[in-house]
């Protein structure tokens, strides 16, 4: 019985959606199979939890202040105690916990994507496109980001903070993006680019299309790392006063505050303190577990 071109193709597009959720689901089973996956995921799942959803669990909001318990320490009124200004501190820490958290994961999405973008356009033209990004790169990667953002740091009052988060994630993508234009110079020579090529398909189709989605696990582990640079880098930005700004909180605005009285009531410090080391730990075991699923050799190598 003879099979028309037809049946063919319907059959290559079922094995290919096929294909795909398999690949997901062999990652999905290496990461989950090892100890520093499930653990990095729960404490990260257990984060996010608690950032979005407890402070609905508490009686007071991170705007409200309590005259009447200044610097009290941990009660039944106040869980995590109160600061100097009668703050509650769980309210407050649960509210710049989410605030670092929205920055870091927008900051490392933005900053990953203008990696791949950039670099992949790079590596595919080449010539003067490869030599003005390339340029451009390195002007970047050699100009003082603490200091071009600590002068920014007025415009990111008022709830500007996704301008904070556009011009941090400006910084994060360069050494990837190099990553990505090399890997790129390899792909472009490979059978698959080379036939769409002579079919015609666009470039700009071909790099979104075939190079892109071939160093999908590079992007997603360089993703989920630089959510915990992210998250560090305002929180630095944050304890010096050029992060987040006033009336809005971050961890890193929380624990400079709290280093003034961290000594005679500790728990203005520590909560926050702990929040964001287990934070970032979890993140940086998710991403390392990553990449150990998608690389399975990468792992034996570090054993």
């Amino acid at each position: 019985m003879s099979v028309t071109d037809e049946e063919l193709a319907e059959q290559r597009e079922a094995g290919n959606r096929l294909g795909a959720p398999s690949r997901l689901r062999v990652v999905a089973g290496r990461f989950f199979g090892s100890f520093q996956g499930r653990a990095g995921f729960a404490l990260l799942a257990l984060m996010f939890l608690l950032a979005f959803a407890g402070p609905f669990l508490g009686r007071w909001s991170y705007t409200d202040r309590d005259f009447t318990a200044f610097l009290a320490p941990p009660s039944a009124d106040h869980w995590w105690g109160t600061l100097q200004t009668g703050a509650d501190v769980y309210a407050v820490t649960l509210r710049g916990m989410r605030r670092s958290l929205v920055v870091g994961l927008l900051a490392a999405v933005v900053g990953t994507t203008l990696a791949a973008v950039v670099g992949a356009f790079a590596g595919y033209f080449a010539g003067w496109t490869d030599r003005a990004l390339t340029w451009a790169t390195d002007l970047l990667l050699v100009l003082p980001a603490f200091l071009i953002l600590a002068v920014m740091s007025p415009l990111f009052a008022s709830g500007q903070w996704p301008l904070f988060v556009l011009v941090l994630a400006l910084f994060l993508w360069m050494v990837t993006s190099k990553i990505v234009r090399g890997v790129t110079i390899s792909l472009r020579e490979r059978e698959f680019v080379h036939a769409a090529r002579f079919m015609g398909v666009r470039p700009t189709t071909i790099i979104f299309r075939h190079i892109l989605p071939n160093m999908s696990s590079l992007l997603v582990v360089d993703a989920t790392l630089n959510v915990s640079a992210a998250i560090l880098t305002e929180t630095s930005l944050s304890y010096f006063g050029f992060g987040i700004q006033p009336p809005d909180v971050s961890l890193g605005s929380l624990i400079a505050d709290g280093t003034r009285t961290a000594l005679y009531a500790p728990w203005t410090f520590w909560f926050c303190a702990g929040l964001l080391v287990v934070t970032v730990l979890a993140v940086n075991m998710v991403g390392d577990s990553l990449r150990d699923a998608f690389d399975p050799a990468s792992g034996r190598g570090r054993r």
